[in-house]
């Protein structure tokens, strides 16, 4: 009974879609436009596209078709200027200037150096050749604290960085700053303030 039911079904079927393409005038042949020579749409003769038509529209269709996925995409991206990883280093330098890359050194006692008085703190240390003799210069944020004059050394007084700046109990009433650089390495003896 089963069989009978779908073979009726079947002819059905396949009676309505020919009684459709009669009605319709539907060309049932596939080949009959093949490789003819102009070939109109809606009324229009088709024309080339140029590239930059054709990525304009692609564009568009992709504006419509991922419009949540795009706006999604945007609320990702951060406010204001354009910012990647590849710049990341250029920003960090332009917005700190030249100190932000200076070795840190934290003073837990008040150093005397000339007749002034360096408080604790932490600083950051920048050396410098000054007339052919090496200063190290401490800031504390952006105000110069002190001028501690140094005397240039190759020893590397086994740091594993290149750029740092440390010091060393020397006694007990003077330290040794050390520092090092690409340019030189520098140390200078300064007495406790107590």
């Amino acid at each position: 009974m089963k069989k009978l039911l779908l073979f009726l079904s079947i002819c059905f079927i396949g009676f309505n879609l020919s009684a459709l393409a009669d009605q319709y005038d539907i060309n049932t042949d596939l080949w009959s436009d093949y490789n003819a020579d102009e070939i109109i749409n809606n009324g229009k003769e088709a024309t080339n596209v140029t590239d930059e038509e054709f990525e304009k529209a692609l564009k568009q269709i992709d504006s419509k078709v991922n419009r949540w996925k795009n706006w999604a995409e945007r609320r990702k991206l951060p406010k204001g200027e354009e910012f990647s990883q590849s710049n990341e280093t250029e920003l960090l330098n332009n917005e700190h200037g030249e100190d932000s890359s200076l070795p840190v050194m934290s003073l837990p006692v008040e150093l005397k150096i000339g007749e002034g008085i360096v408080p604790v703190g932490h600083y950051q240390v920048k050396g410098e050749i000054v007339d052919g003799q090496p200063v190290l210069n401490l800031y504390q944020a952006h105000y110069l604290m002190a001028k501690v004059p140094a005397v240039e050394t190759k020893e590397d007084f086994d740091k594993e960085e290149i750029l740092f700046a440390d010091w060393v109990s020397e006694g007990e009433n003077r330290i040794k700053i050390i520092y090092g650089s690409l340019d030189f390495n520098a140390y200078a003896y300064v007495d406790l303030a107590n």
